[in-house]
């Protein structure tokens, strides 16, 4: 199909099958996870994936979701005018493609590109559709996370070069042209190669600190009620120690941090704005929100002139008729004693 790419998996696939697919190797959405450079997941989640630890269709976050069905829904209107634009022509691909020499390689290509004259793709089209707030970051180029998605499927296909056309805010229209950088596409291997070794091995990677991680492992496990785990004191312990000491540490920085800012909010008096040698170093303007409370407190009257009824969630009335599913859906605290017994 591709100077280095082969078919593994053709688009006919149903979801499950296609996903089931995907563990047979990394995929270039799944690159910047491995590598920890991902918002949205982490290696520890993606390690669970290519081992069946993990349900095959983990559900996304609502945002998530809706995200993937626009850029999904985008897609065709995208190619269609990055054509029209650039005058290449642009064709769909004939599904999963794997590296000829390393089969857990894989890509999932959104676009091929053709050349003027041309039969065969010279080169691939990547299509992203983000948020207006990220234009000043692609007017610069093609963001981490994007690119090294594309060198991952220049590394898997063989081509040169790859396009990609990114639909910033809905109404703007950026396009790159990415050459491929060797030295990056051998680095990307080595770092994969490795993490998918640990697959073969099932050697899990170690525990991070990124968001991903946390939401994962509160939600990963099936909870037992009141289950005990019998901790090795070598390990648990010296974690303890260190949480203790940067929550220590964290306070004391909060309370310089507010020190500091409270000189600075004296230093404004009754100004809004405050300048140094000419220039404004800082502002202190009342803007933040409605103190609520105090406002209803002074005045009572107006108060309930805005006050409104919200929908909300009756969660006692929840956990007394169906307790099971409120359980289900709870989320999972980390409590730690001020002075552990687990000595």
């Amino acid at each position: 199909m591709t100077p280095t790419g082969v078919v593994v998996a053709p688009p006919s696939l149903d979801r499950k099958q296609w996903l089931a697919a995907r563990r047979t190797g990394v995929g270039g959405s799944e690159v910047a996870a491995v590598l920890g450079m991902s918002r949205y997941a982490s290696s520890l989640e993606v390690y669970l994936d290519k081992v069946g630890e993990m349900p095959l269709d983990w559900p996304q976050s609502p945002e998530l979701a809706e995200a993937a069905f626009w850029g999904l829904a985008h897609e065709p209107t995208i190619a269609a005018e990055f054509a029209r634009r650039t005058g290449l022509r642009v064709v769909e691909g004939p599904g999963m493609l794997a590296n000829v020499e390393r089969r857990w390689m894989l890509a999932n290509v959104d676009r091929y590109v053709l050349d003027e004259g041309e039969s065969t793709p010279s080169s691939l089209l990547e299509i992203k559709t983000r948020s207006a707030f990220q234009l000043d970051e692609w007017l610069l180029g093609v963001p981490d996370q994007p690119a090294l998605q594309t060198h991952w499927y220049l590394a898997v296909t063989g081509y040169a070069h790859a396009h990609v056309a990114a639909l910033l805010g809905g109404n703007r229209l950026i396009i790159h042209r990415v050459e491929r950088d060797e030295q990056l596409v051998e680095h990307l291997v080595q770092l994969v190669g490795d993490f998918w070794q640990c697959v073969q091995d099932r050697t899990p990677p170690p525990v991070d600190g990124s968001e991903a991680t946390e939401e994962l492992l509160g939600h990963l496990y099936k909870v037992k009620t009141d289950a005990v785990t019998v901790a090795d004191p070598a390990e648990v312990l010296p974690l303890l120690e260190r949480r203790r000491e940067l929550k220590a540490r964290a306070a004391r920085t909060a309370d310089e941090l507010r020190e500091v800012d409270n000189q600075l909010k004296a230093t404004a008096g009754e100004a809004e704005v405050v300048k140094v040698q000419g220039t404004v170093a800082y502002t202190y303007r009342q803007n933040g929100p409605l103190a609520a409370k105090r406002f209803a407190a002074a005045h009572p009257d107006l108060a309930r002139q805005y006050m409104h009824r919200v929908d909300a969630l009756d969660t006692k009335r929840l956990a007394a008729e169906h307790p099971d599913e409120f359980r289900a859906h709870r989320a999972r605290r980390l409590v730690v004693p001020e002075e552990s017994t687990a000595a």
